[in-house]
C-alpha cells in the first residue's frame, strides 16, 4: 500500500520538526526550500571567511528537541553536541554597571544583591518563582496545546484553582509587573527586555511574558559548531528516516483540488502530488497569495499594526581577544521608555539597546576560544516595515553608528573589520520572508488576548496546515518545533479521522470517494 505524501514548504526548524515526525510514523514526506541550506530564520553569514550565526542564537528547552529526536527513535546527543552554559548573558548599562545573570539560581540573587543590595535580592527571588509559577500553569494547557483559546485554558486551569489563573495575570502589562518586584531600574528594564524575545515591547505585552526568565534559568545550551548545526542535525535525521529534503527549491504554488490541497507546483514548474502539504512560512505569505490565490483563502493576514518587531543587524569579525565578554551579551539605553517610544511611532531609537553575541567565547571570561578574529552579531530592534520602506546605504551608516556608539556608552570599544561588516535590514527580511514586512517573530503578542491570535497550525482548507514561528505557540528555536509536531499531530489526527469516515460501498448502492482517495487514484 502506498503510503500518505506529505510536501512542506519551507525548511525552518517548524518545517523540519513536522517532517521528523512525519517520516517516523511512515508518511512519505518531501521538504522543499527555497535557499540554499535549510533553517529558515537560523541561518549563518559568511564573510571574512568564516560563518557566522546570524538568526536565533540561544538554544533553551533542550527537551523539545530531545523528545523530538527520542520519537524518530534516534538521540540528540548522537547528532549535536551542545554544553550547558553557567552564565546566560552579561548585561551592561552606560553608568558602567555590569551584571552578569547565571545558570544557578543562587548565584544570580547573589549577584543581584551586589548590584541592586539585599532587599532587591529577596524581590529576585520572589520574581523567580512567580516566573515558574506562571510557566507551570501554562506549559500544558497553553504552550503544549495544539490551538488554545481562553475558554479552554479557564477550563484547563480550572475554575477551582483561582490563584492559578490569577498568577499569569494577562491584564497587567510586563513593564508593570516588573516594577512591583524591582525598585532598580536597570533590573526593570534587563527582565522588560525578555518581552523583545517574542518581538513584542515590554509596554504592551501581558506579564505572562515573565515565564521566559523561568525557561531560561531551566537551561541556556552552547552548540558547538553554532546554531547551523541544529537544522543540519534534523536534516539528516529526516533523511535517514526515508524522507527528502531539496534545497534551492522554490515554491511558487499550492495546487487545490476539490476544495483541498492536492500538492504543489515550484518555481521550475515541476508539480508535486500530495494528500498534505504544511506550510512553514509566515502566515501573511501564504494570505497574501504568495502561493497562489486558492490557498490565499484558507488563511488570515497580520495587519500591520500587529506585527511583532523587526531588526538590524549586523555580522562582523573584529579583534577583540582581551574584551570582557561572554557568549551572550546586553548593551541597554539609557531610557528605554524612550526606546520603544521611537519603535512604536516607526522610528530607529537614537540610542539603541544592542545584543551582541560573540560567537568564539563561551559562557566565562576566558579568552576566545579560537584564535585570530572572532565572530560577533549584533541585534537592535527596528519597525516591522520593511515593505513600505526601503533602507538606504546612509540610514544604514548612521543606524550602525548608533549601535556601536551605544556599546561604547557602556564600556566596550568593539572595532570590526570593515570588510566583513554585513547588514541586514527591515526590508532585506522583508525580501527573504515575504508577507512580514520584516517583522521575525510574527504576530506581537500585546494585550491580554494577543497570545491567542496567532494562527494553530489547521488552515480552512483541508490537507493545509501551517507551522514555524509566525504561529501557535510563537516564535524562538523550542517554539518552532513545538509548532511544527503540533502540525504534524494534526495532520495525523485528521488523515485518522477522514480513515474512520470513509464510505463503505453496499451491496446494491455506490460510495463517493473522499477527497485523499480521489487525489491518490
Amino acid at each position: 500500500m502506498p503510503r500518505e505524501r506529505v510536501v512542506i514548504v519551507g525548511a525552518g526548524i517548524g518545517g523540519l520538526s513536522a517532517a521528523v515526525d512525519l517520516c517516523a510514523r511512515g508518511m512519505d514526506v518531501t521538504v522543499v526550500e527555497k535557499t540554499a541550506t535549510a533553517g529558515g530564520k537560523l541561518s549563518e553569514i559568511h564573510t571574512d571567511g568564516v560563518g557566522i550565526d546570524s538568526g536565533p542564537t540561544v538554544f533553551t528547552m533542550r527537551w523539545v528537541f530531545d523528545a523530538l529526536f527520542d520519537a524518530a527513535g534516534a538521540s540528540l546527543d548522537d547528532s549535536l553536541t551542545v554544553r550547558r552554559a553557567d552564565t546566560l548573558a552579561r548585561h551592561s548599562w552606560p553608568d558602567g554597571s555590569t551584571f552578569d545573570l547565571f545558570a544557578d539560581l543562587d548565584r544570580s540573587a547573589e549577584a543581584v544583591g551586589d548590584l541592586s543590595g539585599a532587599d532587591e535580592a529577596r524581590r529576585f527571588r520572589a520574581f523567580a518563582a512567580r516566573a515558574a509559577r506562571i510557566y507551570q500553569v501554562l506549559e500544558r494547557p497553553f504552550i503544549q496545546r495544539s490551538r488554545p483559546s481562553i475558554a479552554g485554558l479557564t477550563l484547563d486551569i480550572g475554575l477551582h484553582r483561582p490563584l492559578d489563573q490569577w498568577s499569569i495575570m494577562p491584564y497587567r502589562s510586563l513593564w508593570s509587573e516588573l516594577g512591583s518586584y524591582f525598585r532598580d531600574p536597570r533590573l526593570r528594564q534587563l527582565f522588560g527586555r525578555y518581552a523583545t524575545y517574542a518581538g513584542c515591547s515590554p509596554f504592551k505585552s501581558p506579564a505572562t511574558l515573565m515565564l521566559i526568565a523561568h525557561v531560561e534559568q531551566q537551561g541556556v545550551w552552547l552548540v558547538e559548531g553554532g546554531m547551523q548545526r541544529i537544522p543540519e542535525a534534523l536534516t539528516g535525521l529526516i533523511r535517514s528516516l526515508g524522507g527528502t529534503v531539496r534545497t534551492g527549491e522554490p515554491c511558487s504554488e499550492i495546487t487545490v483540488d476539490r476544495g483541498g490541497a492536492s500538492g504543489v507546483v515550484l518555481a521550475s514548474g515541476e508539480r508535486i502530488e500530495a494528500e498534505t502539504v504544511v506550510v512553514n512560512a509566515d502566515p501573511s505569505a501564504v494570505a497574501q497569495g504568495r502561493f497562489g490565490t486558492q490557498a490565499a483563502r484558507a488563511v488570515t493576514a497580520t495587519p500591520p499594526r500587529a506585527r511583532s518587531l523587526s531588526a538590524l543587524t549586523f555580522a562582523f569579525t573584529a579583534d577583540t581577544a582581551t574584551a570582557p565578554l561572554v557568549r551572550h551579551n546586553l548593551f541597554f539605553s539609557p531610557d528605554y521608555v524612550a526606546e520603544f517610544d521611537a519603535l512604536h511611532a516607526g522610528r530607529m531609537p537614537e540610542i539603541p539597546t544592542v545584543y551582541v553575541c560573540a560567537q568564539d567565547r563561551a559562557d566565562d571570561d576566558g579568552p576566545p576560544l579560537s584564535e585570530g578574529a572572532e565572530r560577533f552579531f549584533a541585534i537592535a530592534n527596528a519597525p516591522p516595515d520593511g515593505d513600505v520602506h526601503t533602507w538606504s546605504q546612509e540610514e544604514i551608516d548612521t543606524c550602525r553608528s548608533r549601535a556601536f556608539e551605544s556599546i561604547r556608552r557602556c564600556g566596550l570599544s568593539l572595532d570590526p573589520r570593515p570588510s566583513s561588516m554585513v547588514a541586514t535590514t527591515p526590508d532585506a527580511f522583508e525580501r527573504r520572508f515575504p508577507g512580514t514586512g520584516g517583522a521575525l517573530y510574527g504576530r506581537a503578542g500585546h494585550g491580554w488576548d494577543g497570545a491567542f491570535r496567532r494562527p494553530g497550525a489547521r488552515t480552512r482548507m483541508p490537507g493545509l496546515y501551517l507551522c514555524g514561528g509566525g504561529t501557535h505557540p510563537g516564535a524562538g528555536v523550542p517554539m518552532a518545533a513545538l509548532s511544527g509536531r503540533q502540525a504534524a499531530s494534526a495532520v495525523m489526527a485528521d488523515r485518522a479521522s477522514i480513515r474512520r469516515s470513509a464510505p463503505v460501498a453496499m451491496a446494491g448502492g455506490m460510495s463517493m470517494p473522499s477527497r485523499t482517495t480521489a487525489a491518490s487514484a
